[in-house]
């Protein structure tokens, strides 16, 4: 169901919130059969705008469930985005799952005492939610508990791999490619991928196949930040310190991460934990570099972007702190989901009206496409401005048409593509090429 995203609705939450200010106390921390009585709880209160379902299996076998919500679950409508937050991706920084299953209920609470603004995105949004990317890695965190968690232990799966190292590293062919004018997206993964990843980390990217998502966030702690791709770096260390490493979609990424940090309660005020990042925000490769991460290869795999929230300096909190966390974080969480409602979307059709899947969609000065979805629909995050902007397939002529973006909702622009002309492959010769057949033949000097 699709309604008009306009600026006034941004003040809706806190007028439907007043009487909620103290609904973090109830927070505390959630082992695996807790978490998952929590969401199938959270599904039973919201029938009709809920959907769970699992994406596949931890090592040990546990369930990686998603709590889906939707005006019609379990269906992606036409130009309606597809939205995800992935929390406990390192088993023993337990925030962000936490926040999750907390605004689950959130959501789910608010849509029942009828808040426009999170009815609004229900309807208007497929959100999905995975609060725990990493349940093997919680498990062993939490019998140690928050008192006694060393920075590693449940860091990693059952077999103590880093799942934010373990996916296909496309950041090495991605930089090969912009010396080469090759693909700018959708990079192809390397043969036999399957057997190189983790069973998580193979759910995920099987996830990303089915579903085309828009724009993510990963939920992490250890810090309080908004990290932003690359986060692999294009150059060795120099002096001891990696490079930053920019996306083409650079200036969009600082704003997604500057949406989340200043709408966070103090992320944003830059000293946290021992360490100063202006505006909260910083890009991952100037931090520090790290291969085979999730949220470069959201970007170089697929249609969505991705950021990584640092959202705590303590990994695994006490429940005492949950409450304060919350309430620095909600506004957050519901701030950066409705980012994706900017920029531009539509329909590519042919010339009959018939949609066209995996067509191609630049935008000048932007060297990053994104593609239609199977509906062919497509999403294309901007920043405001006026922009150049190509739909293109395989046997249709691409079409070009300019768009400005406003500072509100993303703005409708569809392309019908007529058949590109067969060509005339007849290749008529020269008359001097005649001429020179009829020519008697000469031996050359060797």
């Amino acid at each position: 169901m699709q309604q008009r995203w306009t600026l006034p609705w941004l003040c809706a939450l806190p007028l439907g919130l007043m009487g909620l200010l103290a609904s973090g106390s109830d927070l505390q921390h959630h082992r695996y059969e807790e978490m998952v009585r929590a969401l199938f709880s959270v599904q039973n209160e919201c029938p009709y705008v809920t959907r769970i379902y699992s994406i596949g299996r931890s090592v040990e076998g546990r369930h990686l469930y998603v709590l889906e919500f939707s005006d019609n679950p379990g269906i992606h409508e036409a130009l309606e985005p597809e939205f995800k937050y992935v929390g406990n991706m390192h088993g023993n920084e337990v925030l962000g799952r936490e926040l999750l299953i907390k605004f689950a209920q959130f959501l789910c609470e608010e849509y029942r005492a009828g808040n426009q603004r999170i009815t609004r995105l229900i309807h208007d949004t497929r959100i999905h939610i995975l609060p725990s990317m990493n349940p093997d890695g919680y498990e062993v965190a939490a019998r140690q508990g928050p008192e006694f968690n060393g920075y590693l232990v449940g860091r990693g799966n059952s077999r103590d791999i880093d799942l934010n190292r373990n996916f296909p590293d496309l950041n090495a062919l991605m930089y090969y490619y912009e010396k080469t004018k090759g693909r700018n997206h959708h990079l192809p993964l390397p043969d036999n991928w399957e057997q190189q990843v983790e069973p998580e980390t193979l759910a995920i990217i099987k996830w990303m196949q089915n579903y085309n998502f828009v724009l993510s966030a990963n939920l992490h702690g250890g810090a309080v930040v908004a990290n932003y791709p690359f986060d692999k770096s294009r150059d060795p260390r120099i002096r001891g310190r990696t490079m930053y490493a920019a996306t083409p979609d650079d200036k969009l990424f600082r704003q997604l991460a500057r949406t989340y940090s200043y709408a966070h309660s103090w992320m944003h005020k830059g000293w946290n934990c021992g360490d100063f990042f202006d505006e909260g925000i910083t890009n991952g490769a100037g931090w520090y570099s790290l291969s085979k991460g999730m949220q470069d290869f959201n970007y170089l795999y697929t249609n969505c972007f991705e950021i990584t929230l640092e959202l705590s300096c303590d990994k695994f909190p006490p429940a005492a702190a949950l409450p304060r966390e919350w309430l620095g974080n909600r506004e957050a969480l519901v701030s950066y989901l409705e980012q994706v409602h900017h920029g531009i979307k539509g329909m590519v059709y042919d010339e009959n009206n018939n949609a066209i899947g995996n067509a191609e969609i630049s935008v000048a000065g932007i060297h990053h496409d994104v593609t239609s979805g199977v509906d062919g629909d497509y999403f294309r995050l901007l920043l405001p401005g006026t922009y150049t902007v190509t739909a293109s397939a395989p046997g249709y002529a691409p079409f070009t048409s300019t768009v400005t973006v406003g500072p509100a909702e993303a703005i409708q622009l569809n392309f019908y593509l007529k058949t590109a002309p067969k060509q005339n492959l007849k290749v008529k010769p020269h008359k001097k090429n005649l001429s020179a057949l009829k020519a008697p033949f000469k031996l050359g000097p060797r």
